[in-house]
C-alpha cells in the first residue's frame, strides 16, 4: 500500500470516528472533521503533510517510487 493510500485512509477513518462521535456521544466531535477537512485542504494547496512526512520516515513508498499506477486498481 502506498503513502497516499494510507493518507485516504486515515483521513476517511478520522472522519468516520468523527461522523460516530457527533451522533452518538457529543456534537463537538464534529471539530475533528473539521480539522480533518481543513488539513486536507492545506495539503491540496501546499503539498505538505505531516502524515506524509511520518509515512515518508517510515519507509513506505509513494506511487511514483513505487513505479506509477496501481495495476491492481478497478
Amino acid at each position: 500500500m502506498t503513502r497516499e493510500r494510507y493518507i485516504k485512509l486515515f483521513a476517511g477513518g478520522m472522519i468516520l470516528i468523527s461522523a460516530f462521535g457527533a451522533y452518538f456521544f457529543n456534537i463537538n466531535w464534529i471539530w475533528l472533521a473539521v480539522f480533518v477537512g481543513a488539513n486536507l485542504f492545506q495539503f491540496a494547496l501546499t503539498k505538505w503533510c505531516l502524515l506524509d512526512k511520518i509515512l515518508k520516515s517510515a519507509g513506505i513508498k509513494s506511487e511514483i517510487e513505487q513505479g506509477g499506477s496501481n495495476k491492481h486498481c478497478c
